[in-house]
């Protein structure tokens, strides 16, 4: 079958049953060209719950299903991947932040939102790399816990006086992009303005002239005079970028691509939305345990 074809015929069983269709930025442009809306994973998850959509079909790696099922309880969420896990929620478990709780009593955990719902449950409040920063510092104490990206939380910690511990975890595809990356294309494209994502390595951010997330990226070039930008994060982005900004060019480093998320394909979403497969199933527990750091984290915004 064509990709057009299957274009067509999910249209046609995404009409059938009620469904809406989510895409993260970061899966390939085919898959965000039949999505309803595309953007970062608690902005979908928020966007979606705010529908008549019976059925949601999120197209990105699981943690990202499992949070629009949090948000949506009654709805049918559906992962056409639904073995797309994504490495950075797997360096943080529930039994791992069980154990520091046990011997760090009364330390909160704030934890991105790219963490497994399990996790969620153990943690005092949840926070995106947009807003990090200012759910941290909402908190009293002093002390915090930041899982699981090392890097978010070091970027966070750079910019508050709270005192920000570490967790050992990282996203792979971000930890991979290098200082001498950027300084090569940098050589290329003088001109150009660099945006990074905080999940980058340190070294990467203090070269930057912008950081943020990738809805703060798309929005960036709209406010800058510039007409080259070097982006450094997943090239998936790139798909909206050129879409909305026709005359300006966008470089990214030649290994930014996260192949979990280009796991999800047109045949995936298709047979996903035809057989009612990859549904996320949470028991009331869990539900209830995620929602609470989740929901606290929309009240800090």
């Amino acid at each position: 079958m064509s990709m057009a074809s299957m274009a067509d015929e999910i249209s046609r069983l995404k009409a059938e049953r009620n469904a809406v269709i989510l895409a993260h930025n970061y899966v390939s442009p085919e898959v965000q060209g039949i999505a309803d809306y595309v953007g970062d994973s608690l902005g979908l998850s928020m966007k979606a719950a705010s529908t008549d959509a019976s059925v949601i079909v999120f197209c990105g790696v699981s943690f990202m299903g499992e949070t629009a099922k949090v948000l949506s309880p009654n709805k049918m969420v559906l992962l056409p991947e639904p073995e797309a896990h994504c490495p950075m929620a797997s360096m943080c478990t529930a039994e791992q932040l069980r154990m520091f709780k046990e011997r760090n009593p009364g330390i909160p955990i704030v934890g991105y939102v790219n963490s497994t719902v399990e996790s969620k449950v153990e943690m005092d409040v949840c926070c995106t790399s947009s807003n990090a920063i200012e759910v941290v510092n909402s908190l009293e104490s002093n002390d915090v816990l930041f899982v699981p990206d090392m890097n978010l939380g070091r970027y966070v910690a750079s910019r508050s006086d709270k005192n920000v511990r570490l967790w050992d975890g990282f996203c792979p595809l971000h930890q991979s992009m290098t200082r001498r990356q950027l300084d090569d294309l940098k050589v290329k494209h003088p001109d150009a303005v660099v945006l990074a994502h905080p999940e980058c390595r340190p070294e990467v951010l203090e070269r930057a002239d912008f950081i943020g997330s990738t809805e703060a990226m798309m929005r960036h070039p709209g406010d800058s005079g510039s007409k080259e930008f070097i982006l450094f994060t997943e090239e998936g982005l790139r798909c909206r970028l050129e879409r909305d900004y026709p005359d300006r060019s966008f470089y990214f480093p030649s290994n930014a691509v996260c192949t979990t998320m280009k796991m999800v394909t047109l045949k995936s979403v298709l047979e996903c939305l035809r057989d009612q497969s990859g549904e996320v199933l949470l028991g009331h527990d869990v539900l209830k345990g995620a929602y609470r750091p989740v929901r606290r984290m929309m009240d800090v915004q």
